[in-house]
């Protein structure tokens, strides 16, 4: 059969078809599974080492390592990703940190965009230095910084693209050393807009909590990879003797069923939030609009190139100053104020007093935070319902 297309991957990519025959993948709770024998044992002790737990051919012994729902999650966006394979953990900052964790060591050197999401940040600046890894942090659209900012010892190059909050776009197509693992955050897009491993990157990591998932009742997050050795690496190091970052079944089982409409839902977020950014790009309470979909924005060439979309996620500086724009959030009705994002239903937040609160100064400004910035993302309601929602903060803010 000739190489089906994401939305066919999306609902039959990976999946196991059990005794009974049921149409979707069985939850298996089992935290440990029986052997038959010694020698049964040592023989799926020696195919999970070997990189075959999520084969479905029954080597399983312990969850930690591989379960059999997660292994078809985890099937399925390989495909999706087009990687050779891909691990799931407990959280988006579950599978951030254990990448991390299974590929620098004390006297690495990691170098990072200085837009990233706010506990990436953290989790990179105030813990990983604890353990003797270096960080440095740079404007990666900045090219000849970014050659030049890298160093014999560094390890490691990390991104995201669209990042949050600021929807910067970097290029992920440039050529790098071989030694050196460039990992990209691809929560944002999603496999569905954009993969990041055919354009060179080595490691891609997913926040599954947020669009993946789809509907804000799930934790749970991924790390795809382009060599199958760094997937049996993370797995046997990262996650086992690191993080211990493991998925639920019943998680892996909702965000089954979360991916299976991932295509049909990405298709009208970004339907929307093109027509949101158009919006808010005309009106007179909003100074600046990034969304990688304008033509004003200065990624919309690059995100051409690397997105069949431009996404569901927008931010936007207002014409107001710190107190008046908190006064706009508060004055929202249709759109929920809450962390997080992906989700049927349209989100927004402030990020300099919530995702990057702890941010200094001087972090918010090489992150191009602003503290008239909001971050929506653009939920499947009607368009109409969420401009209004938006026009009608605009207007109670402004009279005040």
């Amino acid at each position: 059969m000739k190489t089906q297309s994401k939305s066919t991957q999306a609902i039959h990519a990976g999946f196991l078809r059990d005794q009974y025959g049921s149409v979707t993948a069985p939850i298996y709770r089992a935290s440990t599974f029986e052997v038959e024998s010694i020698d049964d044992l040592t023989k799926r002790a020696e195919k999970i080492m070997s990189g075959m737990s999520g084969s479905g051919d029954g080597y399983f012994l312990y969850t930690r390592l591989g379960n059999p729902t997660n292994s078809t999650l985890e099937n399925r966006i390989a495909s999706l990703e087009s990687a050779t394979d891909y691990v799931v953990t407990a959280s988006g900052l579950g599978a951030i940190s254990t990448a991390m964790w299974t590929f620098l060591k004390a006297g690495d050197h990691l170098l990072a965009d200085t837009a990233l999401y706010g506990d990436t940040h953290g989790l990179m600046l105030d813990i990983l230095t604890k353990f003797g890894v270096t960080v440095d942090f740079i404007d990666f659209n900045n090219f000849d910084l970014l050659r030049n900012s890298l160093k014999p010892n560094t390890a490691m190059v990390y991104f995201e693209s669209p990042c949050n909050p600021t929807l910067k776009i970097t290029n992920i197509a440039h050529k790098h050393n071989p030694e050196i693992k460039v990992v990209v955050d691809n929560t944002f897009a999603t496999p569905y807009l954009q993969n990041p491993l055919k354009l060179g990157a080595n490691i891609v990591v997913h926040s599954l909590t947020k669009y993946i998932g789809g509907h804000s009742d799930a934790l749970g997050g991924a790390i795809c990879t382009a060599d199958k050795k760094d997937a049996i690496k993370i797995r046997l190091e990262g996650i086992e003797k690191c993080t211990g970052a493991v998925m639920s079944p019943d998680n892996a089982f909702l965000f089954l069923r979360g991916i299976t409409t991932l295509p049909v839902r990405m298709m009208a977020h970004c339907a929307n939030a093109a027509k949101i950014a158009e919006y808010l790009s005309t009106s007179k309470y909003v100074k600046v609009v990034h969304y990688p979909g304008l033509k004003s924005h200065p990624g919309y060439e690059i995100a051409k190139k690397q997105m069949s979309l431009f996404g569901g996620m927008i931010s936007f500086e207002l014409n107001f100053n710190f107190e008046e724009t908190k006064k706009f959030v508060n004055s929202l009705k249709l759109i929920k104020l809450a962390v997080s994002l992906g989700g049927v239903e349209s989100l927004l937040e402030h990020p300099a007093s919530m995702t990057h609160a702890h941010f200094t100064p001087e972090e918010l400004k090489a992150a191009d935070i602003t503290p008239s910035q909001v971050r929506i993302s653009v939920g499947i309601e009607d368009v109409n319902d969420i401009i209004a929602d938006l026009e009608q903060a605009f207007s109670s803010t402004s009279n005040k």
